[in-house]
């Protein structure tokens, strides 16, 4: 094994045992990693080393406009910050929690120069969430946005291994600008190997518990070799620009990795719904834009509003591109999309296809150094034609933090990405459905069970149950089944008023868009909820 640059062992110490990992390959030339790798190095400092610091790298919503040079210097105070006052050593992990901004990168990278571990969360994410993150990862140290302190501060009691947090954005003397001022903008990183965990990305489980992905400064740049390099085809002069939260692994790559791979920029919006979208990047002129199927819906009816000539190409993933959508968009702007499937376990897009190669319906080929198969109850290989789990693998796959449910995602060397798909006679993955119960609502995954949680704390409610179902615009949304505590009455009011104390408990894009007041909920005689009957049309 490498020699780990990591004082602080745990993320080593908790990798599932080696037998349960996927299969990796590292069959192309590019992939070929030495021993010794920080991601930093590569993506970053490489470029003011060969004389292109100037290159502009981040534009911020406030009209900030960052070289490569710039966020190099930053990085290297912050992560001063980091070693000299805040303590942190290799392997400790840091939470980072803010919007889509430069700062936020800057924070990312320090994290990576310091040697420590980047354990992104959501802006939306409530105090009950981020304590399950804290405690799960052992988070010692956080930078956090000023303006996101509040749940994170109530969620400090519960979290006494969190034993440092600066916040940005601030004015504060204590604030993370008024520090890195007073440090160097030099900084030698941390000689980390190439199998150090770097971040830790945390994605919904079924039943509600986070799953924490953890993923090494190789992997990091084991997908900026594939997808970019073999679908995408960025130039140096493109600007990157769409609305996936950093925290995201399809935004952290979309829009930090991918452009700073080959010395491109990006456009960091702190609010990118589908009105902002599109006047942004007519405003800034973006190249390529990364967004789900949900927003290409929602902003196909104004495209012809807004000057779009500079956009050449746009990316689809989160979730499930219809072949309505794919059609609505090429009519709208011209522009073919390029869908793709990643997952958190394997941090990007590994089923995709350019423009050319396109498919209605079809998610596409195997990306470049990723290899996917159909896989029948068994584990046995499907042929073409018959609907299965999709399995997948390549020079990146999962490895759950400490997790019991590490067994049921890989088999026989395989990542099961919980989507069923089938082949056709060309060789193209067609998406079926999912084959958990995980809902995916406008690109974001939502479990059940956690909707269901935060319900049950209203004093109104007796007994729900949430499942998703078919949306036009969202593609799923999540619809709660309510049954009242006796005395209290169904009715619109009521309905609002149970939407509103989730999105207060929990993430707000995690609200029931539905609820059906019922009397009583389908139970097996042994008071199992059968959930599959809340999707029959007739079942009451």
């Amino acid at each position: 094994m490498i020699t780990s640059a990591h004082l602080d062992t745990f993320t080593r110490d908790n990798l599932p045992p080696t037998e349960l990992w996927p299969e990796l390959i590292f069959e192309l030339p590019e992939l070929q990693f030495p021993d010794r790798l920080n991601c930093a190095t590569e993506l970053l400092d490489k470029w003011i080393a060969s004389g292109q610091g100037d290159r502009l790298c981040l534009q911020g919503s406030d009209g900030s406009r960052w070289t490569y040079a710039d966020l190099q210097a930053r990085a290297n105070q912050i992560a001063h910050v980091l070693h000299s006052e805040m303590g942190v050593v290799p392997g400790n992990r840091v939470l980072l929690r803010g919007a889509n901004t430069p700062e936020m990168v800057a924070c990312w990278f320090a994290v990576q120069k310091a040697g420590a571990v980047a354990v992104a969360t959501m802006p939306l994410l409530r105090a009950k969430e981020l304590t399950q993150v804290i405690q799960k990862a052992e988070v010692s140290h956080a930078l956090c946005d000023v303006r996101l302190a509040q749940e994170l501060a109530a969620a400090l009691p519960a979290c006494p291994q969190l034993r440092s947090v600066v916040h940005f954005h601030s004015e504060a003397s204590d604030g993370l600008e008024a520090r890195a001022a007073g440090h160097s903008s030099e900084f030698s990183n941390v000689d980390t190997a190439a199998d150090d965990c770097c971040l830790i990305a945390f994605t919904s489980g079924t039943t509600g518990a986070p799953k924490g992905t953890m993923h090494f400064h190789r992997d990091v740049l084991a997908i900026c070799r594939c997808w970019p390099s073999h679908v995408l085809k960025p130039q140096a002069d493109d600007i990157f620009i769409g609305s996936p939260p950093l925290a995201f692994t399809f935004g952290l790559g979309g829009l930090v990795l991918f452009p700073m791979s080959v010395g491109a920029s990006a456009v960091l919006l702190e609010k990118a719904s589908p009105e902002t979208l599109l006047p942004a990047i007519t405003q800034y002129r973006a190249t390529i834009l990364f967004t789900a199927p949900t927003s290409y819906r929602a902003m196909a009816p104004s495209v012809a509003q807004h000057d779009l000539s500079s956009l050449r190409k746009c990316i689809s993933a989160g979730e499930a591109l219809p072949a309505a959508t794919r059609k609505l968009w090429k009519d709208c702007s011209g522009i073919e999309l390029i869908d793709g499937i990643g997952a958190t376990e394997l941090l990007h897009i590994f089923i995709s296809h350019d423009e050319q190669h396109a498919k209605p319906g079809a998610t596409g080929l195997p990306v470049p150094g990723y290899r996917a198969c159909i896989l029948g109850d068994e584990g046995q290989v499907l042929p073409a034609g018959q609907v299965g789990r999709l399995g997948v693998k390549g020079p990146t796959g999962c490895r759950y933090l400490a997790d019991a449910r590490q067994a049921g995602y890989v088999l026989n060397g395989w990542n099961l990405t919980g989507d069923a798909y089938l082949q056709d006679a060309e060789g193209y993955f067609i998406y079926q459905a999912r084959t958990d119960d995980m809902i995916i609502s406008g690109g974001y995954n939502i479990a059940g069970p956690e909707v269901e949680s935060a319900l049950l704390a209203h004093a109104a409610v007796a007994e729900c149950a949430v499942i998703g179902v078919a949306d036009e615009e969202r593609g799923q949304i999540v619809k709660a089944a309510v049954v009242l505590r006796q005395g209290i009455e169904p009715s619109p009011e009521m309905a609002k008023e149970l939407q509103d104390f989730v999105k207060a408990s929990i993430a707000p894009y995690k609200y029931p868009r539905a609820i059906e007041f019922r009397a009583s909920l389908p139970r097996t005689e042994t008071g199992k909820l059968q959930r599959f009957r809340l999707r029959l049309p007739d079942d009451k």
